[in-house]
């Protein structure tokens, strides 16, 4: 985490604002952009809390106050011109949005909709979009769906795949053919996908135990 010195290296705008986007620390989704100034942005960096100016109130808002959502800075960064922040933040309770939904960006079509719970997730990374395709199909199976048909046959099945896929993972390596390789990986990175959807395992969970063993102690 940078320290307050970083605030001299920014461009604020004629209010003395600066725009700040705020991103999932995890599948990096954009969950919603608010205004800071020299003063948001000092006690964001000195409590580990984001806090935002209101334009609307003109008044600092700490985000997650009267709602319980609070956002855990994990990272700062600006951009080329330093006029925009970039905060990646742990989202308690995953709503970042005053509707209720995970995040702010959920409206695609023409006509504006209500937000909520089941507003459309904001787009992520290619992982977890795939695990959303996967989840999707468990829950509204698809005539055909070749996942559908590896979660029909339940471990069984599964398990044969991901063997028979970590075996050509393997040989893939051992011929040092990079193009294969990747396919491989990719293979099997959805097989275990359809495993965890089967048992009900969600693909944040993983992410969150890839995330907890950084900078955990080496193992000898």
């Amino acid at each position: 985490m940078p320290g307050p010195e970083l605030i001299a290296t920014l461009r604020f705008d004629g209010a003395g604002l600066i725009p700040a986007i705020a991103q999932d620390w995890l599948d990096g989704a954009v969950l919603m952009v608010a205004w800071m100034n020299r003063e948001a942005i000092e006690h964001t960096l000195a409590t580990g809390e984001v806090h935002y100016w209101s334009r609307s109130r003109q008044e600092l808002w700490h985000k997650g106050a009267s709602s319980g959502h609070f956002q855990h800075v994990r990272g700062l960064r600006y951009d080329c011109d330093a006029d925009v922040l970039l905060l990646t933040i742990e989202q308690t309770g995953a709503v970042a949005c005053h509707t209720g939904a995970r995040s702010c960006f959920y409206e695609e079509g023409a006509e504006a909709t209500a937000g909520g719970p089941d507003a459309l997730p904001p787009p992520a990374d290619v992982c977890t979009e795939l695990a959303r395709v996967i989840n999707g199909r468990r829950e509204r199976p698809e005539p055909g769906s070749y996942t559908n048909k590896l979660l029909e046959g339940g471990d069984n099945r599964i398990l044969k795949k991901i063997g028979e896929e970590s075996a050509e993972f393997v040989m893939a390596c051992k011929d040092d053919d990079p193009d294969a390789i990747a396919g491989e990986a990719a293979d099997l990175i959805f097989h275990l996908q359809v495993a965890l959807a089967h048992h009900g395992v969600d693909w944040r969970r993983v992410q969150e135990v890839l995330a907890e063993r950084r900078g955990a102690p080496r193992r000898e």
